[in-house]
């Protein structure tokens, strides 16, 4: 029987770029966040030699191209392992939609290959590997509430913000990372010509609004990080929400909302059901809001989607939670 693991999608609280590097990677800074959504993947060793990917979808590659296909390579290669290797992905997730799917499916191939072989890697291994196949891979491997930054592929793990419920916005639009990337520097160049000044990103912005949310204690009930209380609603909330107004926003959201307009609504549409935070995940092309109770994300789910916006509610996931459901 094969190995089978859940892929669990992931959130962007907030994405801000940097620079390009020497080596041509932005820096970056995000907190990243896991949700229940999920495809599930299925390893199995069969008699034979070389790797297989399968999936019923016709827009995931299933040559050397699938970030799969190059984690389990790297991971026989560090086990010297035998025999053909078999990826069977169930994909509920959208391709290209900046929920990281596609990384998620690697880490979850690499989880279902060590069990198979029964060799599990030391956990700097499956970093190392993780980190050379794609930016935002390591995240899956700690799950939770996690703090990118260099490219994304540096993680720390945070305390677990309190339970969200979400409304996911789908559209069916592929957004390809390194062109929404290229968009952005032309959009920083732009910028730069005009005020005739060096562009230089807005990661420092973030980068001070999260450590002193982090370091003024987010989750004690002394004055918050933002300096402004979270007023009404649970306490269980105000993290999030003093975070939020500590001015997190995805960057990315500047160049994909002047190309694809719809999306724009999409956001001002989770806004008008009552989401308390709407925002682009990654470089998109999904969306998500922030509500206060499961009752109200599944009735705005609903609404959204009977106005065309592909629309599921769902919730975030503890570190706990995430390896907990991983296998089960």
């Amino acid at each position: 029987m094969p190995t089978s693991i859940r892929s669990f999608a992931k959130i962007n609280l907030g994405l801000k770029i940097g620079p390009t590097r020497p080596d041509g990677f932005h820096e970056l800074r995000t907190i990243y966040q896991s949700i229940a959504l999920y495809d599930v993947v299925r390893v199995e060793i069969q008699q034979g030699r070389g790797i297989e990917i399968r999936c019923s979808d016709p827009r995931v590659p299933t040559d050397q191209s699938n970030t799969c296909y190059r984690i389990a390579e790297r991971v026989l290669r560090v086990v010297r392992g035998g025999g053909k290797v078999v990826i069977d992905i169930e994909k509920n997730l959208p391709v290209q939609g900046g929920l990281g799917a596609g990384s998620s499916n690697a880490v979850a191939t690499m989880i279902a290959l060590e069990r198979e072989l029964g060799t599990p890697l030391a956990p700097q291994v499956r970093l190392r590997i993780a980190a050379e196949v794609g930016s935002d891979l390591p995240l899956f491997l700690i799950g939770g509430t996690v703090l990118g930054v260099d490219r994304g592929q540096e993680v720390y793990p945070l305390q677990d913000f309190p339970a969200m419920h979400l409304v996911v916005v789908t559209p069916a639009i592929g957004m390809s990372t390194p062109k929404t990337f290229a968009a952005w520097d032309a959009l920083v160049a732009d910028q730069a010509e005009l005020t005739d000044s060096e562009p230089t990103g807005t990661i420092k912005l973030f980068s001070g609004a999260v450590y002193a949310w982090l370091s003024m204690g987010s989750h004690s009930q002394a004055v918050p990080a933002s300096g402004v209380p979270a007023m009404g609603g649970d306490r269980a909330e105000t993290p999030l929400l003093d975070l939020v107004r500590a001015g997190i926003e995805n960057d990315f959201e500047k160049v994909v909302f002047s190309e694809y307009p719809e999306l724009r609504e999409a956001k001002r549409g989770l806004e008008r059901e009552g989401a308390k935070y709407a925002s682009l995940s990654g470089s998109g092309s999904s969306l998500y809001g922030l509500f206060d109770s499961a009752e109200n994300a599944k009735a705005a789910a609903e609404r959204m989607s009977a106005t065309g916006y592909p629309a599921v509610a769902t919730r975030s996931l503890t570190r706990e939670e995430y390896w907990t459901a991983l296998a089960s």
